[in-house]
């Protein structure tokens, strides 16, 4: 049977425990509300919480691939692939490993290839750097019939596991597969979508299609965001949803176990900041790599307390900035003591990490001679334009550079508010 693109995304579903909750069509996705059992009366149940509970009821009859790293854990830590190959009820014949790998080896910008899982036995297939036509040809190889992705997301658009994701979810729709995807916390909620919207002309695997820098979703409503706006070949998606979690909710009141996404991404007070300090993998400042606070720490040789105190002027709402000096045990100034700011979040409701990553490529342009964009303009891929390149360079404050995305952002929100799941 031949589907529309309507009909096809009306097939989409939130799925747990056997039940299934309204999908999304093609114009809107009408929202499930969250459960609750935990944190005040509540307790908040993952996706693959609600799949095992509910005996892996949309997998029935199928041979099963999933999309995974060591952040797809139960709450006492075992690893969901461990936990699905010992249960008779599901029958998971592939794993597919994106940037780091499946079991988390790799370092930023590499992966761990094809190999077979020493615990399970089971062939690890490597979709890093993979998409489209040969990306679908390493699901048609596993001889799978469908696909589940369950990966700890951290809210930034440049963090590279939602564009697993949706490579994922348009070779899927190639190969003919179907795909579920399994939901978890926003850790740094899912109040606000914040920042600049890609332009398309600076796509790359830090930004697919044009969402916000802090897209404030969940996995599982991207998918439906995905689905619905920017897949040329709607994938026949299912969603199950996490209950008892609120989009003002911060990840430690989830009460799971947090388990670094990738090696630079130790705690979720990182993730609180890396949206906007992220940022600085574009300039020639060390953004925290090799020190015990990536991207809470930022420096560079020569930059000394003024920047701080400038920092400090802006009046950013929820932080502070201290001066301080490190030594990054690897990447840039390696073995070298540098000087600049840590990032003290005092107020994580108040605190925008967007704008603090503005206010902060401002003042250490103003503060410091030396200050340089990378060479290949990586900045424009992070921003999603030359947009925030230029107007710093032309002396903008952050205000300015703020106001100059807001138009775009808006219609993203209105766009987003379709695809949300959760209240």
């Amino acid at each position: 049977m031949t589907l529309s693109r309507r009909n096809l995304l009306a097939t989409t579903a939130a799925v747990a425990a056997g039940t299934t909750a309204a999908a999304a069509s093609a114009g809107t996705a009408h929202a499930a509300p969250a459960g609750h059992g935990g944190h005040g009366g509540r307790r908040l149940r993952t996706g693959f919480e609600r799949l095992a509970d509910g005996g892996y009821a949309p997998l029935d009859g199928q041979k099963v691939g999933i999309v995974t790293n060591p952040t797809g854990i139960t709450r006492d830590v075992r690893h969901i692939v461990d936990v699905m190959h010992a249960d008779d009820r599901v029958n998971l014949t592939a794993v597919f490993g994106p940037e780091h790998g499946f079991r988390g080896t790799a370092q930023a910008g590499g992966s761990e290839g094809r190999y077979d899982d020493p615990a399970t036995g089971l062939p690890v297939y490597d979709t890093y750097l993979k998409s489209g036509q040969p990306l679908a040809d390493v699901f048609t190889a596993s001889g799978v019939d469908t696909v589940v992705f369950d990966i700890q997301d951290v809210g930034a658009r440049f963090y590279t596991y939602i564009w697993t994701l949706f490579d994922c979810m348009e070779a899927a729709s190639l190969a003919g597969k179907r795909f579920v995807v399994l939901d978890r916390p926003n850790p740094v909620t899912g109040r606000a979508a914040l920042g600049p919207i890609l332009h398309k002309e600076f796509a790359t695997f830090v930004g697919r299609q044009p969402i916000a820098q802090a897209h404030g979703m969940t996995v599982a409503e991207l998918a439906l965001l995905f689905n619905g706006e920017f897949l040329p070949s709607p994938v026949p998606l299912e969603t199950v949803t996490m209950t008892g979690w609120k989009r003002s909710e911060f990840y430690d009141v989830s009460g799971l176990p947090w388990v670094p996404p990738s090696p630079n991404m130790p705690t979720p007070e990182c993730a609180l900041v890396y949206s906007g300090t992220c940022l600085f993998e574009g300039t020639n400042l060390s953004e925290g790599r090799g020190t015990t606070r990536p991207f809470e720490l930022l420096g560079a040789e020569g930059i000394d307390g003024g920047w701080a105190a400038a920092a400090n002027e802006v009046g950013l709402p929820g932080v502070r900035f201290r001066e301080g000096y490190f030594a990054p045990t690897f990447s840039k100034f390696q073995g070298k003591t540098v000087g600049g700011v840590q990032l003290h979040v005092h107020d994580r409701a108040a605190f925008d990490p967007v704008r603090t990553g503005i206010a902060l490529l401002v003042t250490a342009r103003r503060t410091w001679e030396g200050f340089a964009w990378r060479s290949d303009n990586w900045i424009d891929k992070l921003t999603g334009s030359t947009r925030v390149r230029t107007m710093i360079d032309a002396g903008a404050d952050t205000d300015e550079v703020v106001h100059g995305w807001e138009r775009e952002l808006a219609a993203f929100r209105r766009t987003r508010r379709q695809y949300l799941l959760y209240r």
